[in-house]
């Protein structure tokens, strides 16, 4: 009897164990069909000079949606969009025609000497009799700048960073700065809380992340009924600031000293006569997400959402940004995807819950694309069960030229600790990349997990993964071209996410949220 059960016992796991091989061997079947060969294809096309760098509301833009509607709808996808491939959405951009910054009546340098961030889209004028500087512009329980300060329609001028106690940061009490240090929004909100008119942040040295804000073609949402005060902010050189502070007869290193010494606030109002002027032409047009579905079986009311973005910088002085990698990668791998899923459906084999492929535009001026999603959404965000997001994945960065085979993991356990098990099981069974989760600390200074489309989802309270290869010498520079691409490496990448959306859309349970992001949102 004993023997009897014991041979029941096996037979049971063994018919386990045979069918998990199986359901292994079709799942590794259809990954399979995402291939190399058929990523370059794609990815030499999309990043050809042909479609000139794919500039959001720019030609080669909407050149590039009409290839990936006819490479979805040749897969078999069906329109997303209430029988369309596309979402238009309305924009309005700024191009500037003239930027001026006097002290003194001695005129200053975009981009050598300061650079800035403005939401106001019309002419611009500041005109000033007075400065206020603020010692770091931080307001704290810990330390507080603002304390019995009056800024209300005041230019205040600030440093960067935070005081320092030691080798300790005086908010943090560690050796890691606050974010105060990391997010130069903090302190520009803060300001625009208080009521001044603008602000100033006196910088080290302008890195390219600085610069990168003031773009040539900036661009926004045209929504009448979004309307709100206009934020001003400015970086400038510590060159420029020493001038300023030079009136109050003290520089950035002497009152930096003060206040770390004593970790008492410092402020002085600075008598300048400061102008900034920037005037603009102002034009109107529409730019397209592209919307393809796969539509699920048994559990078809619930939504996956894959997405990348399509769209790049275009051309400036001539030149094509390509964009091989950014993102390029990430839109060709929605295609190789894609067409995997919609061959499993076509062999029976299909989804049980319905699969959203969105490639957007616009996420180089600001996430418009994935934000105007968000505010109209074809599909609920109570149905979503979670967004994964490829946002360069072709690259190797400096930090692993030694080990290649990684990927790096952002906000997977943010909103759901079962969306994070899952893609490391994913990868555990299958691609067996290093996952590596350096961009995923709260206390990141790039703040990547704010910085891309993904983020749009996060906001409502939907599960996301952000995949990416880093940053690269060629980020955001006409050299990111496709011959540069690590092609065997990207489809690797790329089948991680496959993976990860197979078990997703076939699992049993629907994933839990177990944390609830507040209704203010941090930017």
């Amino acid at each position: 009897m004993i023997k009897k059960i014991a041979y029941i016992i096996s037979i049971f796991f063994i018919s386990l164990n045979s069918f998990a091989l199986n359901n292994d061997s079709l799942i590794i079947k259809y990954a399979n069909t995402i291939k190399a060969d058929e990523l370059k294809k794609h990815l030499y096309t999309i990043a050809s000079s042909d479609f000139e760098g794919r500039e959001t509301g720019m030609e080669g833009q909407r050149k590039s949606a009409e290839y990936l509607i006819n490479s979805f709808r040749q897969s078999g996808l069906q329109p997303g969009n209430n029988g369309s491939y596309l979402q238009k959405f309305p924009l309005i951009s700024n191009i500037p025609e003239g930027v001026k910054l006097e002290l003194n009546n001695k005129s200053y340098s975009v981009l050598n000497d300061f650079s800035y961030f403005i939401t106001n889209f019309n002419d611009t004028v500041i005109s000033k009799q007075e400065i206020i500087f603020l010692g770091y512009g931080i307001n704290d329980s810990l330390y507080d700048d603002y304390k019995n300060i009056d800024v209300n329609n005041k230019l205040i001028l600030v440093l960067d960073g935070e005081p320092k106690k030691g080798d300790k940061f005086l908010l943090s009490g560690n050796e890691e700065p606050s974010e105060w240090s990391i997010n130069f929004r903090k302190k520009v909100n803060t300001s625009h809380e208080k009521g001044a008119s603008g602000i100033m942040i006196i910088k080290n040295i302008l890195s390219d992340n600085v610069k990168h804000l003031v773009d040539k073609n900036r661009m926004k949402l045209d929504l009448e009924n979004k309307t709100s005060k206009s934020l001003y902010s400015f970086f400038i050189t510590k060159d420029l600031g020493n001038s300023l502070l030079s009136l109050s007869n003290t520089n950035t290193d002497a009152v930096e000293s003060e206040i770390n010494n004593t970790g008492k606030t410092i402020n002085h109002t600075i008598q300048a006569k400061i102008k900034i002027e920037l005037k603009s032409a102002i034009r109107k047009f529409d730019s397209d997400n592209v919307l393809a579905f796969i539509e699920g079986s048994d559990l078809k009311s619930e939504i996956l959402v894959l997405t990348a973005h399509y769209d790049h910088l275009g051309i400036k002085d001539g030149e094509v940004f390509n964009g091989a990698d950014d993102d390029g990668s990430g839109t060709v791998s929605l295609l190789e995807i894609a067409e995997a899923f919609s061959k499993a459906k076509k062999e029976g084999n299909g989804p049980r819950r319905s699969i959203l492929f969105m490639p957007f535009s616009g996420e180089e001026k600001g996430l418009l694309g994935s934000e105007y999603y968000s505010q109209n959404p074809v599909y609920s965000f109570k149905n979503t069960i979670a967004n994964l997001n490829i946002d360069m994945i072709g690259r190797v960065d400096e930090a692993h030229l030694n080990e290649k085979d990684f990927v790096y993991i952002i906000g997977s356990d943010k909103l759901s600790k079962e969306l994070h098990k899952i893609n490391e099981s994913a990868n555990d069974n299958f691609t067996k990349l290093k996952l590596d989760y350096t961009y995923n600390k709260p206390n990141d200074p790039n703040r990547f997990y704010y910085r891309s489309d993904h983020y749009n989802f996060a906001k409502h309270n939907v599960p996301i993964i952000f995949y990416f290869n880093g940053t690269h010498e060629d980020y955001h520079k006409t050299t990111d071209t496709p011959e540069k691409i690590d092609y065997n490496l990207l489809e690797k990448r790329a089948k991680l996410v496959f993976f990860t959306a197979w078990e997703l859309v076939n699992r049993k349970e629907r994933i839990k949220v177990d944390y609830v992001k507040s209704s203010k949102t941090d930017n």
